[in-house]
Protein backbone atom coordinates (compact mmCIF):
# COMPACT_ATOMS: atom_id res chain seq x y z
CA UNK A 1 0.00 0.00 0.00
CA UNK A 2 1.07 3.46 -0.65
CA UNK A 3 1.87 5.41 2.87
CA UNK A 4 -0.39 8.34 2.50
CA UNK A 5 -0.12 11.49 5.36
CA UNK A 6 -2.65 10.87 7.57
CA UNK A 7 -4.13 12.98 10.14
CA UNK A 8 -4.06 11.44 13.81
CA UNK A 9 -7.03 10.14 14.73
CA UNK A 10 -8.31 9.58 18.39
CA UNK A 11 -10.98 7.76 17.34
CA UNK A 12 -12.22 4.01 18.79
CA UNK A 13 -9.75 1.24 17.54
CA UNK A 14 -12.16 -0.72 15.44
CA UNK A 15 -11.83 2.41 12.98
CA UNK A 16 -8.35 2.76 12.69
CA UNK A 17 -8.00 -0.54 12.17
CA UNK A 18 -10.62 -0.68 9.16
CA UNK A 19 -8.98 2.91 8.17
CA UNK A 20 -5.65 1.29 7.99
CA UNK A 21 -6.60 -2.21 6.11
CA UNK A 22 -8.75 0.15 3.97
CA UNK A 23 -6.09 2.75 3.55
CA UNK A 24 -8.23 5.67 4.09
CA UNK A 25 -7.09 8.99 5.93
CA UNK A 26 -10.25 9.60 8.49
CA UNK A 27 -10.80 12.85 9.96
CA UNK A 28 -11.54 13.41 12.96
CA UNK A 29 -15.39 14.41 13.16
CA UNK A 30 -15.98 18.06 13.71
CA UNK A 31 -18.99 17.58 15.94
CA UNK A 32 -18.64 16.36 19.26
CA UNK A 33 -20.70 13.25 20.37
CA UNK A 34 -23.10 14.82 22.48
CA UNK A 35 -23.86 16.33 18.95
CA UNK A 36 -23.69 13.45 17.17
CA UNK A 37 -26.04 11.77 19.46
CA UNK A 38 -28.58 14.34 19.69
CA UNK A 39 -29.17 13.69 15.95
CA UNK A 40 -29.40 10.02 16.38
CA UNK A 41 -32.72 10.34 18.83
CA UNK A 42 -35.61 10.49 17.10
CA UNK A 43 -38.18 12.89 19.15
CA UNK A 44 -40.19 9.74 20.76
CA UNK A 45 -36.58 9.00 21.90
CA UNK A 46 -36.12 12.36 23.53
CA UNK A 47 -39.45 11.67 25.13
CA UNK A 48 -38.36 8.91 26.96
CA UNK A 49 -35.61 9.85 27.96
CA UNK A 50 -36.53 12.89 29.15
CA UNK A 51 -39.42 10.62 31.13
CA UNK A 52 -36.91 8.37 32.78
CA UNK A 53 -34.60 11.11 34.23
CA UNK A 54 -37.67 12.78 35.41
CA UNK A 55 -39.75 10.14 36.42
CA UNK A 56 -39.19 8.40 39.92
CA UNK A 57 -38.33 4.72 38.41
CA UNK A 58 -40.79 1.65 40.39
CA UNK A 59 -39.17 -0.02 42.99
CA UNK A 60 -37.58 -3.99 42.05
CA UNK A 61 -37.86 -6.55 45.01
CA UNK A 62 -35.50 -9.57 44.70
CA UNK A 63 -31.81 -10.55 45.59
CA UNK A 64 -29.17 -8.87 44.72
CA UNK A 65 -26.16 -11.10 43.32
CA UNK A 66 -22.77 -10.09 44.41
CA UNK A 67 -21.02 -7.07 42.12
CA UNK A 68 -18.15 -9.87 42.11
CA UNK A 69 -19.65 -12.78 40.45
CA UNK A 70 -21.18 -10.19 38.01
CA UNK A 71 -17.76 -9.42 37.16
CA UNK A 72 -16.25 -12.44 36.83
CA UNK A 73 -19.33 -13.72 33.91
CA UNK A 74 -18.65 -10.58 32.01
CA UNK A 75 -15.15 -11.75 31.91
CA UNK A 76 -15.82 -14.79 30.95
CA UNK A 77 -18.44 -13.84 28.41
CA UNK A 78 -15.58 -11.27 26.90
CA UNK A 79 -13.22 -14.08 26.66
CA UNK A 80 -15.41 -16.43 25.17
CA UNK A 81 -16.66 -14.47 22.47
CA UNK A 82 -12.94 -13.13 21.65
CA UNK A 83 -11.69 -16.42 20.98
CA UNK A 84 -14.65 -17.88 19.45
CA UNK A 85 -13.80 -16.92 15.87
CA UNK A 86 -10.27 -18.32 16.33
CA UNK A 87 -11.44 -21.56 17.93
CA UNK A 88 -13.86 -21.89 14.70
CA UNK A 89 -11.11 -21.52 12.42
CA UNK A 90 -8.58 -23.52 13.47
CA UNK A 91 -11.52 -26.20 13.35
CA UNK A 92 -11.76 -25.58 10.10
CA UNK A 93 -8.10 -25.69 8.97
CA UNK A 94 -8.04 -29.26 10.74
CA UNK A 95 -11.08 -30.29 8.80
CA UNK A 96 -9.60 -29.04 5.70
CA UNK A 97 -6.28 -31.20 6.88
CA UNK A 98 -8.02 -34.38 7.34
CA UNK A 99 -9.77 -34.01 4.02
CA UNK A 100 -6.62 -33.29 2.51
CA UNK A 101 -7.99 -30.01 0.93
CA UNK A 102 -6.02 -27.76 -1.50
CA UNK A 103 -3.22 -25.55 0.75
CA UNK A 104 -4.96 -22.21 2.12
CA UNK A 105 -2.58 -20.47 -0.26
CA UNK A 106 -4.23 -21.80 -3.45
CA UNK A 107 -6.71 -19.51 -5.73
CA UNK A 108 -9.86 -21.47 -3.95
CA UNK A 109 -9.40 -19.26 -0.64
CA UNK A 110 -12.59 -17.23 0.08
CA UNK A 111 -13.38 -15.28 1.91
CA UNK A 112 -17.11 -16.22 2.17
CA UNK A 113 -16.41 -18.80 5.06
CA UNK A 114 -14.29 -15.98 7.22
CA UNK A 115 -17.72 -13.83 6.53
CA UNK A 116 -20.34 -16.34 7.86
CA UNK A 117 -17.81 -16.90 11.08
CA UNK A 118 -17.55 -12.91 11.57
CA UNK A 119 -21.46 -12.43 11.21
CA UNK A 120 -22.13 -15.32 13.73
CA UNK A 121 -19.88 -13.79 15.96
CA UNK A 122 -21.73 -10.81 15.80
CA UNK A 123 -25.25 -12.40 16.53
CA UNK A 124 -23.78 -14.27 19.64
CA UNK A 125 -22.11 -10.36 20.65
CA UNK A 126 -25.86 -9.17 20.64
CA UNK A 127 -27.00 -12.17 22.31
CA UNK A 128 -24.58 -12.54 24.82
CA UNK A 129 -23.82 -8.87 25.66
CA UNK A 130 -26.98 -8.10 25.73
CA UNK A 131 -28.37 -10.67 28.28
CA UNK A 132 -25.55 -8.98 30.69
CA UNK A 133 -26.53 -5.75 30.03
CA UNK A 134 -29.70 -6.49 31.11
CA UNK A 135 -28.80 -8.18 34.21
CA UNK A 136 -26.72 -5.67 34.88
CA UNK A 137 -29.26 -2.92 34.74
CA UNK A 138 -31.72 -5.36 37.18
CA UNK A 139 -29.02 -5.48 39.89
CA UNK A 140 -28.46 -1.56 39.42
CA UNK A 141 -32.21 -1.29 40.07
CA UNK A 142 -32.41 -3.27 43.28
CA UNK A 143 -29.66 -0.67 44.83
CA UNK A 144 -31.20 2.21 45.16
CA UNK A 145 -33.82 4.84 43.22
CA UNK A 146 -30.58 6.77 41.68
CA UNK A 147 -28.92 2.97 40.78
CA UNK A 148 -32.83 2.25 39.02
CA UNK A 149 -33.17 5.98 36.76
CA UNK A 150 -29.60 5.48 35.56
CA UNK A 151 -30.65 1.37 34.93
CA UNK A 152 -34.17 3.35 33.30
CA UNK A 153 -31.94 5.45 30.77
CA UNK A 154 -29.74 2.66 30.17
CA UNK A 155 -32.36 0.72 28.87
CA UNK A 156 -33.94 3.87 26.96
CA UNK A 157 -30.36 4.14 25.08
CA UNK A 158 -30.03 0.98 24.10
CA UNK A 159 -33.70 0.80 22.53
CA UNK A 160 -33.05 4.37 20.67
CA UNK A 161 -29.05 3.49 19.33
CA UNK A 162 -29.22 -0.31 18.78
CA UNK A 163 -30.52 -0.78 15.59
CA UNK A 164 -27.85 2.64 14.35
CA UNK A 165 -25.47 0.23 16.22
CA UNK A 166 -26.21 -2.89 14.26
CA UNK A 167 -26.20 -1.06 10.94
CA UNK A 168 -23.00 0.62 11.34
CA UNK A 169 -21.29 -2.50 12.48
CA UNK A 170 -22.92 -4.66 9.93
CA UNK A 171 -20.19 -2.99 7.29
CA UNK A 172 -17.62 -4.62 9.13
CA UNK A 173 -17.19 -8.01 7.22
CA UNK A 174 -17.60 -6.08 3.64
CA UNK A 175 -14.78 -3.88 4.70
CA UNK A 176 -12.82 -7.17 5.88
CA UNK A 177 -13.54 -8.66 2.80
CA UNK A 178 -12.20 -5.75 0.57
CA UNK A 179 -9.01 -6.39 2.87
CA UNK A 180 -9.04 -10.09 2.34
CA UNK A 181 -8.73 -9.45 -1.43
CA UNK A 182 -6.30 -6.80 -1.69
CA UNK A 183 -3.97 -9.01 0.39
CA UNK A 184 -4.70 -11.99 -1.59
CA UNK A 185 -4.41 -9.94 -5.19
CA UNK A 186 -0.98 -8.46 -3.66
CA UNK A 187 0.43 -12.19 -2.77
CA UNK A 188 -0.38 -13.18 -6.27
CA UNK A 189 1.69 -10.55 -7.74
CA UNK A 190 4.46 -10.64 -5.95
CA UNK A 191 7.55 -12.61 -7.51
CA UNK A 192 8.66 -14.37 -3.93
CA UNK A 193 6.12 -14.64 -1.02
CA UNK A 194 6.08 -17.58 1.61
CA UNK A 195 3.15 -19.98 0.74
CA UNK A 196 -0.39 -18.99 2.60
CA UNK A 197 1.85 -15.89 4.48
CA UNK A 198 -0.87 -13.67 3.56
CA UNK A 199 -3.81 -15.79 4.74
CA UNK A 200 -1.98 -15.62 8.41
CA UNK A 201 -2.01 -11.80 8.11
CA UNK A 202 -4.92 -11.90 7.02
CA UNK A 203 -6.05 -14.05 10.43
CA UNK A 204 -4.32 -11.98 12.60
CA UNK A 205 -5.85 -8.91 11.08
CA UNK A 206 -9.64 -10.24 11.60
CA UNK A 207 -8.66 -11.06 15.22
CA UNK A 208 -7.53 -7.55 15.54
CA UNK A 209 -10.77 -5.99 14.48
CA UNK A 210 -12.89 -8.69 16.33
CA UNK A 211 -11.09 -7.40 20.03
CA UNK A 212 -12.08 -3.65 18.84
CA UNK A 213 -15.32 -4.38 17.99
CA UNK A 214 -15.61 -6.35 21.14
CA UNK A 215 -14.10 -3.37 23.06
CA UNK A 216 -17.14 -1.10 21.78
CA UNK A 217 -19.96 -3.37 22.14
CA UNK A 218 -18.29 -3.74 26.25
CA UNK A 219 -18.36 0.12 26.84
CA UNK A 220 -22.13 0.15 27.94
CA UNK A 221 -20.99 -3.05 30.02
CA UNK A 222 -17.95 -1.22 31.43
CA UNK A 223 -19.89 1.46 32.03
CA UNK A 224 -22.75 -0.47 34.01
CA UNK A 225 -20.22 -2.36 36.12
CA UNK A 226 -18.81 0.96 37.13
CA UNK A 227 -21.89 2.04 38.70
CA UNK A 228 -22.45 -0.82 40.80
CA UNK A 229 -18.89 -0.47 42.13
CA UNK A 230 -20.15 2.77 43.64
CA UNK A 231 -20.75 2.09 47.36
Amino acid sequence: MQGSKRTAFSGPALVRLLAHFADLDVQEPAQSLSDRLSQWLGWTDAIALSTALATDPPAVSGARSAARNVEDECARVRTSLAGALAREDAAARRRHRAAVQPAADQPDADFADFRQRYVSLQQAMDTDIGALRTRLRSMLAARSPEMARLAVVDAVMEQALSARERALLANVPALLGKHFERLKHAHASAETSAPGAWLDVFRKDLQSVVLAELDVRFQPIEGLLAALRTR
